[in-house]
């Protein structure tokens, strides 16, 4: 575990280990993709990185799939976990390990946990217990935790079963759990999520069921001190985090452990948020640095799911739309920490708009007028315009990345594209050399401008479009070096001879969509007086409601919609509303507005909208209904 670039930080980051039970889909695609683009950027910044992901591969629903192939669960999980190691293959990713938990070395450590916790005396008891069961889960709920009789996720009936088997004593770390949370705000991010865990605290923590009998189920890890038995799934695959860094005295765990950040999906939030941190508190091992939660995918307004058949094939639209587009949409969509939508409609619109429109244009363009100008002579340094901007992009780009905050990241960077774009248009270096160069000091300077700014790009869209920004630093400008955060620099004068810039167009081809977008008519004013008078009972019809602004951002080839992320009370919902021309995006974030709660959805420019934000005009003047002291949100107005 050396460096050469002596980096200034540590940074181990998981994903969950996918259960090889289902095909790799968009879900676990998504995790993995931002799991990548976070360490990529985390080694661009000279930081010492291992990023791990697996196979999670025991269990009662991997023997019951097994059986119905005719396979044994071995080949069935050596045949699944295939699967998913080709797709992270097919999709560029960068992980440093990939473990099963059927390995040996994954064994040998859950068998050294659960000893040692069997040495303590008081951390395992042997007791009965009956419950309600999903087999899809492989968990018991609690009578609280069932709805209509049903597993609340797979909304499948429970099978009640009663058995003897080992206890985990989790009860005994809930004080303890509930302080580690209070007192460490950033433990679990983002913050609902905490709060989440919190409630779930408020209530008496039952303990964990830990083992599972041979007699019904013999695909497991056997417990060390009782071979009748095997370890629960969720116990032994927990304890991958661990075992993928080898023997717990050794320097691999004692170097990229207290660094570990893991990175999941909401619907695993109380096994990796309750259940590991007491596994991890019991076991006399460190708590993990924090642990990072993302929403679900919906489809058509529904989550996305292998058990209702909505789920969508990541691999598929990769190679459709190519790696750099689906990494792209996935990453700009979806807020961290929110719900979103996924529509093959909204990737095409953001692959015309941003990719092939913004980005393709600029290179085409800057690579067309380089090439044109010929040989680049070391000259002064680049306009400070741009300059400042690519400077103000670094520091925003760290900020967000810190917060995992993929999309507001390439949200900053497509502000820097829009500046260069401008400086294009303003400078017009063709017209520099029109009738005899004029000015050649003016001129040299806007090349050399032009030429950091697209090796500004090819660095600082690595993580996040790493086919696109080889292309751009390879291609275009011939850069063959090692990668450095440090050098996503405009204007610094280090060129020290010539560089001869090849054209590059077609980065992003466009994709054909003719399907015609329908938006509603502006109706013409209306003297009050004229419109129709309602009931009381007709007005009660609308349920008004406060909503907070969590993020706004243009929707694709519009100039009047705004994509609107709001929040009514625990509800996160998608806004679309035609008010691009009178608020900027970053002048809604925060903000308190009224929307009309209850209206059907509508589909705008590829985007539903589930609501609509409330807004007075007058001339051109658009004002939007805000409040006159602060209401959470959620709150009704009357």
């Amino acid at each position: 575990m050396t460096d050469a670039m002596s980096p200034r930080r540590v940074f181990y980051l998981t994903t969950p280990i996918y259960y090889v039970n289902a095909r790799p889909h968009l879900g676990h695609a998504y995790t993995t993709i931002v799991a990548d683009a976070m360490c990529r950027y985390r080694r661009l910044a000279g930081d010492l990185v291992f990023f791990l992901t697996g196979t999670d591969e025991h269990g009662d629903k991997i023997a019951q799939a097994a059986h119905k192939a005719g396979e044994t669960p071995l080949r069935f999980a050596d045949r699944n976990s295939a699967a998913f190691r080709s797709q992270w293959e097919a999709l560029g990713i960068t992980h440093d390990d990939f473990i099963r938990t059927t390995e040996p070395r994954h064994e040998a450590i859950v068998r050294e946990i659960l000893q040692r916790l069997w040495d303590k005396g008081d951390e395992i008891y042997f007791g009965k217990y009956g419950g309600h069961y999903c087999f899809g889960c492989e968990r018991f709920y609690t009578e609280r935790e069932i709805v209509d009789g049903k597993c609340p996720d797979h909304q499948t009936p429970l099978t009640y079963i009663e058995e003897e088997n080992y206890f985990f004593r989790m009860s005994k770390y809930q004080e303890w759990l509930r302080r580690e949370l209070e007192e460490h705000p950033d433990r679990v991010r983002p913050d609902r999520y905490r709060n989440e865990l919190l409630g779930f605290l408020r209530e008496p923590l039952e303990d964990l069921c830990i083992s599972r009998p041979t007699s019904r189920l013999d695909w497991g890890i056997p417990l060390p001190f009782d071979q009748r038995f095997v370890t629960y799934v969720w116990f032994d695959a927990l304890i991958n985090y661990v075992s993928a860094l080898g023997p717990l005295d050794g320097e691999r765990f004692r170097t990229l452990w207290p660094h570990v950040e893991h990175l999941i999906g909401k619907d695993i939030l109380k096994p990796h948020g309750i259940y590991w941190p007491c596994m991890l508190k019991a076991a006399g091992l460190p708590v993990y640095r924090r642990l990072n939660v993302h929403g679900y995918w919906s489809l058509g307004g529904g989550k996305m799911s292998k058990s209702v058949g909505n789920v969508v094939e990541a691999l598929a639209l990769t190679e459709k739309y190519g790696h750099d587009a689906f990494r792209y949409f996935v990453m700009r969509e979806m807020p961290f920490g929110l719900d979103a939508d996924f529509s093959e409609e909204a990737l095409v619109a953001r692959l015309n708009a941003d990719l092939a429109n913004d980005l393709g244009n600029l290179v085409a363009r800057a690579t067309t007028l380089l090439k044109g100008m010929g040989t680049l002579v070391k000259a002064g340094k680049g306009d400070q315009e741009v300059a400042r901007a690519a400077a103000g992009t670094v520091d925003a780009v760290a900020r967000a990345m810190e917060e995992f905050q993929f999309h507001r990241a390439l949200a900053e960077i497509w502000a820097f594209i829009a500046v260069v774009n401008r400086y294009i248009d303003t400078t017009q270096p063709w017209a520099l050399v029109k009738g005899g160069l004029q000015d050649p000091l003016r001129f040299d300077t806007v090349l050399v401008t032009l030429a950091d700014a697209l090796g500004f790009l090819g660095i600082i869209l690595e993580p996040f479009l790493p086919n696109a920004a080889k292309r751009i630093r390879e291609e275009a400008l011939g850069h063959q070096g090692a990668l450095r955060l440090q050098d996503a620099v405009v204007g610094r004068d280090t060129r020290s001879g010539g560089l001869k810039v090849a054209k590059l167009s077609g980065l992003f081809p466009r994709v054909d969509d003719k399907k015609p977008q329908v938006l509603p008519a502006t109706p013409a004013a209306v003297p009050a007086a004229a419109m129709p008078r309602l009931s009381i009972d007709e007005f009660r019809r609308l349920d008004l409601r406060v909503a907070e602004v969590v993020d706004a951002e243009r929707v694709p080839k519009s100039k009047k919609l705004l994509r609107l992320t709001v929040k009514l009370g625990e509800e996160t919902r998608t806004l679309v509303a035609g008010i691009a021309e009178h608020y900027a995006p970053e002048a809604l974030r925060g903000r308190k507005v009224v929307v009309v709660a209850n209206l059907e959805p509508a589909t705008l420019m590829g985007v539903t909208s589930d609501g609509m934000i409330l807004a007075g005009s007058h001339g051109d003047t658009l004002a939007l209904l805000v409040l006159d002291r602060d209401l959470p949100s959620g709150a009704k107005v009357r």
